[in-house]
């Protein structure tokens, strides 16, 4: 089984914590997600077991809790890579796991009125406009479960002039810190809590997989790592220069000749991380390599939340 600890997210998570939260050690909320609250009380837990407290639920702390052999592995494991490299991104961004990871929220400090989703769609750029009217058009019953009485106000908006729908949503956000005023926020957030518009997110991202997938073909990749990296590169970064491709096509070059397929695919990988960090702007630099390399890696800390990327996403170091 998958191991939980610190940076784990889903419905694991949501047992032990209710787990530990019956048995007085937890006090945080139950929302899935393996922080130090949660890890905390796991050790609380095995120190009064004389366990090793590590902080770690495997397979014989997870019996010890429940008394029963861990759960099926998690849901996300059987989705398609698109959907796992997006969710992974997502959560690189957001900083939570799913359903969280795909509920982006942010408002008009950009002056694109409000974003949404994994890659911030937006109604500035009118870009976020296609993802509602298919839902509204194709989950109707969905659509109104969210947002009730309010749905026949979105779908009017989403029929109106641009300068119509950007007044609307200035006027559903704070005009200087640009939060969302509720019961817009919620209803955004349980929108993209719904699988029916998780899955419009995949279908209008499926364009930059795809182009994940022809650069991983350009730099010679061919694992699901890769596929990951490329992604995440192609959404938070944009793209790979000429430039940056020629430093890192003359760094591989320079690749050990003994190294096993694994291990090579593993060092280009590290290569592409470290040279597109540094041609980031630089007070990102940093940000932008601990999330690449943890991609290359397969593990890693971004944002203060541990990743193991094939434990929790399923994007494994095998080809696609």
């Amino acid at each position: 089984m998958a191991v939980l600890r610190i940076g784990s997210k889903g419905d694991g998570v949501k047992k032990i914590q209710q787990r530990l939260k019956d048995l007085n050690l937890y006090k945080g909320p139950v929302d899935g997600e393996f922080g130090g609250g949660t890890e905390a009380a796991v050790k609380a837990y095995q120190l009064a077991g004389k366990l090793k407290p590590d902080g770690i639920v495997g397979s014989e702390l997870w019996l010890l809790l429940f008394g029963e052999a861990r759960a099926s592995a998690p849901d996300i494991l059987a989705k398609p890579l698109d959907y796992r490299c997006l969710a992974l991104t997502g959560s690189f961004e957001t900083n939570k796991g799913i359903p969280e990871c795909f509920a982006g929220l942010s408002g008009d400090f950009d002056g694109q009125g409000i974003s949404l989703g994994v890659l911030q769609w937006n109604f500035g750029q009118g870009s976020l406009n296609p993802l509602l009217k298919e839902m509204i058009t194709k989950h109707q019953d969905a659509a109104q479960m969210v947002f009730h009485e309010n749905l026949k106000i979105l779908a009017e908006v989403l029929k109106s002039s641009n300068e119509v729908l950007m007044n609307f949503v200035r006027s559903i956000q704070h005009p200087v810190k640009h939060f969302i005023y509720e019961p817009w926020k919620g209803m955004f957030k349980a929108l993209c809590r719904t699988e029916e518009f998780q899955n419009i997110q995949r279908t209008y991202a499926f364009e930059r997989f795809g182009l994940a997938i022809k650069a991983c073909k350009d730099y010679g990749l061919w694992s699901e790592r890769a596929s990951a990296l490329m992604f995440d590169i192609n959404v938070q970064n944009g793209s790979i220069s000429t430039v940056v491709k020629a430093q890192i096509m003359a760094d591989f070059k320079n690749t050990a000749k003994d190294l096993s397929d694994d291990e090579t695919e593993i060092s280009k990988m590290r290569i592409i991380a470290n040279r597109r960090a540094e041609a980031a702007t630089k007070e990102w630099v940093e940000d932008v390599r601990a999330r690449k390399l943890c991609v290359a890696n397969g593990n890693g800390v971004v944002h203060g939340v541990n990743y193991n990327i094939e434990e929790q996403f399923g994007i494994r170091l095998k080809r696609f």
